[in-house]
C-alpha cells in the first residue's frame, strides 16, 4: 500500500532532482541495491549511514539510521513496491514524513540519468520537509555523493602462485617475447609485442581471436620497481597506440589502473 493518497496536485507535492553519472547503468543500480554500496554514499554532505535493515525485493522493508554532522540521528524505514531491474525502484518512505519515491535510471550511451521523485501527502507536507530538513538540497548533495563514489572506481584482485623463481616471474612480466608467449586469454595468439619498460613507457600489443578479429591494448607505466611492483594504466588501443573503447562492450571504461606485486615464497613467486 502506498504511503501517500494520490490526488491531482501531484506536482506541487513533489520534490524531484537528476544527475547524470558518468558510469554505466548496471554498476549505478548496483550502488542503489547493494547495501554495502548504498552506506558510502547515502544521505546529504556531512551524514553517514548506518544500515539495519535492506531486504531488496518488492514488500521488503529498507531501514537505516542517518547520523548528522551536529551529533543527532535519523531513524528511516521504507518498504519497497516496486523493483525493475536496471530501470526503476519505487519504495514507500514510511516512518515520517511520509512520501513515496521513484528512482529512474536511464542509460545515455556509456553515461547514466538518474532521476528520483518524492511525492508527499499534502502540498503543506512537501514544503514543510524541504524548509525544516532541507530535502531538496539534500537530495541534490545525496546525488553528488553517489557521483564521488562512483568517480572513486572499483577493485578487484586475483592472486596465484608459481612454482617459479621471483626473477624469472619478473622477466615473463616484462620481457617482450616473453608477454607474447602467454598473455592474453585461452587461443588468442599475439601478433604484435613491443614494450618499451620504463615510468611513462608503453608495452603496446595485438592480439588475434581464433575466427581472426584482431585487436590492440596498450600499458602505459606509472610505477615500476624491480623484482617487486609493476603499476600502469592499461586501455584497449589500435595501431597506432592510441586510447580506443572496448570493441565489444562500449561501456567498458576507457582506462584502468593496475598493479602487478611479485612476492617471492621459498622459490615460488
Amino acid at each position: 500500500m502506498s504511503a501517500v493518497v494520490k490526488s491531482n496536485d501531484t506536482a506541487a507535492r513533489e520534490i524531484a532532482a537528476s544527475r547524470v553519472f558518468d558510469a554505466p547503468r548496471e554498476l549505478v543500480w548496483k550502488m542503489w541495491s547493494d547495501p554495502k554500496h548504498i552506506v558510502n554514499w547515502w544521505g546529504p554532505n556531512g551524514f553517514t549511514t548506518t544500515m539495519q535493515e535492506m531486504d531488496f525485493r518488492p514488500g521488503g522493508v529498507w531501514q537505516f539510521i542517518m547520523h548528522g554532522p551536529d551529533g543527532r540521528d535519523y531513524q528511516n524505514k521504507s518498504v519497497y513496491r516496486e523493483i525493475v531491474k536496471p530501470e526503476r525502484i519505487v519504495y514507500s518512505h514510511v516512518s515520517g514524513p511520509l512520501f513515496d519515491a521513484t528512482v529512474t535510471f536511464t542509460a545515455e550511451g556509456s553515461k547514466t540519468r538518474v532521476e528520483v521523485r518524492m511525492l508527499f501527502e499534502s502540498v503543506e507536507l512537501r514544503d514543510r520537509t524541504v524548509k525544516e530538513y532541507g530535502a531538496l538540497e539534500g537530495l541534490r548533495q545525496t546525488l553528488a555523493r553517489l557521483g564521488e563514489e562512483l568517480s572513486k572506481g572499483f577493485e578487484f584482485v586475483l592472486s596465484r602462485t608459481f612454482d617459479a623463481p621471483r626473477d624469472l616471474m619478473w622477466k615473463a612480466w616484462t620481457e617482450e617475447d616473453r608477454l607474447a608467449q602467454w598473455f592474453g586469454p585461452k587461443g588468442v595468439k599475439t601478433f604484435h609485442s613491443k614494450n618499451d619498460l620504463r615510468v611513462g613507457g608503453i608495452y603496446h600489443y595485438g592480439l588475434r581471436n581464433p575466427d581472426g578479429a584482431e585487436y590492440y591494448g596498450k600499458w602505459v607505466y606509472r610505477e615500476i620497481k624491480k623484482p617487486e611492483r609493476l603499476e600502469f594504466i592499461v586501455s584497449f588501443s589500435d595501431a597506432n597506440a592510441g586510447v580506443t573503447r572496448h570493441p565489444m562492450a562500449p561501456e567498458w571504461p576507457r582506462e584502468m589502473l593496475s598493479t602487478i606485486t611479485f612476492e617471492e615464497r621459498q622459490e615460488k613467486t
